[in-house]
């Protein structure tokens, strides 16, 4: 890992996981940080402009202890077995975090002496990342979080206030997983959905009464097969009206289905109470 970060990231998932695993904590917490780093370089056609690669640093995951001082003593020495043992068969470690109630987001003595000592455990030329966790002075009726993310070199021996890029699906952060390539242990299988090429689901065993086609199944509803191939593809947006009107229609059938269901289970009872009046009045108890 280069000494010179350029970008911090985490996934909302992962920032999410971590603050809760902060709130619902009985006191302060600290833990370790995995990710992976990847350095790019900008593609320009000019012949003068130097490019200089940018490194990115992302927090995948991490491991939360369930007290302080896990993997380093008090006075910020670290336990290596513990580390060693912590980080078998996980993601490169980059760093460390700790989540402190009310108190001020600045690195603490002992917290810089863990960070310096990790920072040497990781490599010579590695900065190792340290996350802070905290919360307001004052009780809110709405729970809120401050954190800040360092990077420290024992280069330079500082920390080193860094941005934190919340990454998540959507249009806006699309371009980060734009170069994603899938890797898998399994060849790809051509697939094709039944339903929308063929007349049926399902072949014809020879069942007819077992076996209904798909577009009487869809009738039922108001959409027809032809309906339904325009809800996939490209033209998907221009129909949404129409699958909130399917899925309506959806609802409908099944809170009708739940009160035929709760009137035979009243009939039910109401049954069983006969039965037991007539097996009293048999037994000679009434």
């Amino acid at each position: 890992m280069s000494s010179t970060i350029d970008k911090i990231q985490i996934s909302g998932p992962t920032l999410a996981s971590l603050l809760h695993r902060f709130t619902t904590s009985s006191g302060d917490i600290d833990g370790l940080l995995f990710g992976h780093v990847t350095t790019t370089t900008p593609l320009t056609l000019s012949d003068t402009t130097i490019t200089t690669p940018t490194t990115t640093i992302t927090i995948t995951s991490f491991f939360s202890s369930p007290s302080t001082t896990t993997f380093y003593t008090p006075s910020g020495h670290l336990h290596t077995p513990t580390i060693t043992t912590l980080t078998t068969n996980q993601p490169p470690l980059i760093g460390w975090f700790s989540g402190r109630r009310k108190t001020h987001l600045r690195p603490s003595m002992k917290e810089t002496n863990v960070t310096s000592n990790l920072a040497r455990y990781l490599q010579n030329d590695q900065s190792c990342i340290f996350l802070l966790l905290t919360t307001p002075f004052y009780e809110n009726l709405i729970h809120t979080h401050d954190y800040k993310v360092f990077s420290f070199s024992n280069g330079s021996g500082v920390f080193e206030v860094k941005g934190l890029d919340i990454l998540n699906l959507g249009p806006g952060f699309r371009g980060h997983y734009g170069h994603f390539e899938p890797m898998s242990l399994f060849p790809d299988i051509g697939f094709s959905v039944k339903g929308l090429d063929i007349e049926t689901m399902v072949e014809d065993g020879g069942d007819e009464g077992g076996d209904k086609k798909f577009g009487e199944l869809c009738d039922e509803s108001g959409f027809d097969v032809g309906r339904l191939k325009r809800l996939l593809g490209e033209e998907a947006s221009g129909y949404t009206a129409e699958l909130e009107e399917m899925y309506n229609n959806m609802i409908k059938k099944m809170n009708a289905l739940a009160k035929v269901v709760e009137q035979s289970s009243a009939k039910v009872l109401q049954q069983e109470n006969h039965n037991m009046k007539l097996r009293y009045k048999v037994a000679g108890l009434e």
